[in-house]
């Protein structure tokens, strides 16, 4: 149950309520650490984490060089999918061709940010399996395997707030891609995340089926009845009024842009309603499904403001 105020939610726990059937969302967590290893750019854990109670779940946090234990602000970091099974979380450290340079680790610790980034399911050091089978057995068991996902950054948000140098009331989100739509969806459901930065993965989805484009987003992105209750811009107005940056290029065939005319409406709408027309910025670029110099100079001065 998601509690708003002391009262229950309906919006968020109905949206929670289409993820399958979930683990206790509260059952105990745990963590080990692995290695600790020191580089020119951050201090960087190596972790693997009990979220979920089915799969270990491996994860890096990375903290200033020259943090000194204090509580810092927090960025929960969602990997993209690109394909590559095999990267996850190493992104974080070693970026992607479609991002720009350099990688978000050493960039966000130069700012003074801790960054936590876990391998989602099929993902890194958990793609023992494909995705395709990871999600054919949960859909027999009644999962959803993007469900399962949430549910693991959830779960991750906990972690975080177990931390004692981590500051619980400055928690962001960021992601691109697959990431970008976690992002979203975290602090759509999680009030926790005070901020949200999504990139390139904005997606409407009556618009992404009216441009045919539903085979451009792997199997892990679709929801069970999802468009019988929510569309994009409802699940995106669940994060007003905190803040929240999205970035997208008008030839990514990922977010078509009459569906991002759509949100983008919705969203100004609801923003200016609740008085914080500010704290709602889409940035749309002439370019496809890539990271640019100047979005990633939107991100930094936007985590700078609000984070």
């Amino acid at each position: 149950m998601i509690i708003i105020d002391g009262r229950m939610d309906n919006s968020r726990e109905k949206l929670y309520s289409l993820l399958g059937d979930l683990p206790r969302r509260h059952r105990p967590i745990s963590s080990e650490t692995i290695e600790v290893r020191t580089t020119l750019d951050y201090v960087l854990e190596r972790l693997l984490l009990d979220l979920n109670g089915q799969e270990p779940v491996p994860a890096y946090f990375v903290r200033p060089s020259d943090a000194d234990g204090t509580p810092r602000p927090t960025i929960l970091y969602n990997h993209s999918h690109g394909g590559e099974h095999h990267i996850g979380k190493s992104e974080l450290l070693e970026g992607r061709l479609y991002m720009h340079k350099p990688a978000y680790a050493g960039v966000l610790a130069d700012l003074g940010y801790n960054v936590l980034c876990i391998d989602a399911w099929a993902f890194g050091d958990r793609a023992m399996r494909s995705e395709s089978a990871i999600f054919k057995e949960m859909l027999w068991r009644g999962q959803v395997l993007w469900g399962m996902m949430v549910y693991d950054s959830l779960r991750a948000v906990d972690y975080l707030c177990s931390r004692t140098d981590v500051d619980a009331s400055r928690i962001a989100t960021l992601g691109m891609s697959m990431g970008s739509t976690m992002a979203w969806w975290l602090a759509a459901l999680d009030e926790r995340i005070k901020v949200c930065v999504d990139i390139c993965c904005l997606t409407d989805f009556e618009a992404l089926i009216e441009s045919g484009g539903l085979d451009r987003h792997g199997i892990y992105y679709y929801v069970p009845s999802l468009l019988k209750h929510f569309t994009a811009a409802k699940i995106n107005a669940l994060i007003a009024p905190r803040p929240h940056l999205a970035l997208a290029g008008d030839q990514d065939p990922l977010t078509p842009s009459a569906g991002l005319d759509r949100i983008d409406q919705h969203l100004r709408q609801v923003y200016a309603g609740l008085g914080a027309a500010d704290a709602w910025k889409l940035v749309r670029s002439p370019t496809a499904h890539i990271e640019t110099a100047a979005m990633r100079a939107e991100v930094l001065a936007f985590l700078r403001r609000w984070a």
